[in-house]
């Protein structure tokens, strides 16, 4: 039977009773139209997942008492870590969503010389929190169990001066780049990918890039929307090395 899948931010147990929030009280029953006596199953991103059923549900909160936890290999082995300069509106929200649901494990959204989307401290922390609240509900369209961690916005130059270098390979993406990204030899278990925004990269940003060690690579001969592009590069690499084999 297919449960509908909730993300939740309490402690997971076999037996606990969980109590849900507002926000979680009403898609619960606004949206997923569930009652008092019916089952779903939820999720927190690490103790795993559990069947559950709803003990009770009013306005405001909703209580629910798990039952055994469920086995899911939803969760792809091969890591990818998407580095998106960020977009406007929609179009950033929806490469999160979709880079969610194909398995990405870390997104570090970047602010570029050709951005236009400007933040402040406050603004970076509010944007963050919003898209890590895109990422969870893509989970729990998508059977996910663990939804990619998500860095608040930095310059790109700041990034780069202190990315992680636990990935075998940092690749960027570049329209005109000799090398496809298909061609490139297999990572290990890592990948760090990339991606410009609206208005790409600037020469010197490139050049940043390829002096933090990054390999420019192409997705072929036509220029792609930032949103298409980083999907693509996603589809590629989860399809040669992933879990899309």
């Amino acid at each position: 039977m297919a449960f509908s899948r909730l993300y939740v931010s309490s402690e997971l147990q076999t037996g606990r009773q969980v109590q849900l929030d507002e926000d979680r009280t009403r898609y619960v029953g606004r949206v997923l139209r569930l009652r008092a006596g019916d089952a779903l199953s939820v999720f927190n991103g690490n103790d795993g997942e559990f069947a559950a059923t709803i003990m009770s549900i009013g306005k405001l909160t909703a209580t629910i008492v798990l039952g055994e936890q469920i086995v899911a290999d939803t969760e792809s082995s091969f890591k990818v870590h998407l580095v998106q300069g960020v977009s406007r509106g929609e179009r950033m929200d929806f490469v999160v969503q979709k880079a969610t649901e194909l398995g990405v494990k870390r997104i570090s959204p970047v602010l570029t010389e050709f951005s236009v989307v400007k933040f402040d401290a406050g603004r970076a922390k509010k944007r963050r929190d919003h898209w890590r609240k895109v990422a969870e509900s893509a989970c729990e369209q998508s059977g996910r169990i663990r939804p990619p961690l998500i860095d608040l916005p930095v310059a790109l130059n700041a990034w780069l001066g202190d990315k992680p270098k636990d990935a075998d390979i940092d690749l960027i993406l570049e329209p005109g780049a000799p090398d496809a990204l298909a061609k490139i030899g297999a990572p290990e278990t890592k990948v760090c990918v990339l991606v410009g925004p609206e208005g790409g990269f600037s020469p010197s940003e490139y050049e940043d890039a390829s002096i933090a060690g990054f390999t420019s690579v192409s997705l072929g001969p036509r220029t792609l929307r930032t949103e298409t592009a980083a999907l693509a590069a996603i589809t590629i690499l989860q399809s040669r090395w992933g879990d899309m084999r």
